[in-house]
């Protein structure tokens, strides 16, 4: 039995780092790349992290219905394209989503079956450091601005399948293994 898997959690919470090695232990899995208008980071790659478009190459495969889903975060717009998770879910393959937590409700709300989980800061210090750490050059603003957002986004995690606090990675990535795995019984 396949698992459409949702990780979802606020910014800086390490999703992406649990659901790497989630990825180093079940090849099988396919990750779904998000596209984005943001600007990319430094070592990111188009079609490897995200699909980064322009607004209007955005919005003319948003308004063409090629999303799942689509929402705008911290002034970027995001969404996930639809075909090819459409193919690998018919070909029975497993697909994950790294999403954040509006991607995720939607997701869920498309296909109830999905597995959502979501990843949880230790504490919020741990979260601005974290959030710090990842861009240095961000002033206090617009870390109590991403902090405001992962309150509002934590508010939302009862309606997640799973809350894993990701304050060990390897405890958590065997949280999240140990679900994947009941999800496929």
């Amino acid at each position: 039995m396949s698992v459409l898997l949702v990780i979802a959690g606020p910014s800086g919470v390490g999703k992406g780092t649990i659901v790497r090695r989630l990825l180093e232990r079940n090849p099988e899995m396919w990750l779904s790349i998000s596209a984005t208008t943001r600007k990319s980071r430094s070592g990111e790659e188009h079609g490897r992290e995200y699909w980064f478009l322009s607004p209007e190459e955005f919005e003319q495969q948003r308004d063409a219905g090629q999303f799942l889903e689509s929402f705008n975060v911290f002034d970027a717009k995001y969404g996930t394209p639809r075909g090819p998770v459409e193919e690998r879910l018919a070909a029975g393959q497993d697909v994950v989503f790294e999403i954040d937590v509006k991607g995720a409700q939607a997701i869920k709300a498309a296909y109830p079956e999905a597995l959502t989980i979501f990843i949880k800061p230790p504490s919020r210090e741990v979260l601005r450091k974290r959030l710090h750490d990842r861009d240095p050059s961000a002033d206090a603003d617009e870390l109590d601005r991403r902090l405001a957002e992962a309150d509002a986004e934590e508010a939302l995690a009862t309606a997640f399948d799973h809350t894993v606090v990701n304050d060990d990675l390897d405890r958590a990535v065997e949280e999240v293994q140990a679900a994947v795995d009941a999800a496929r019984t």
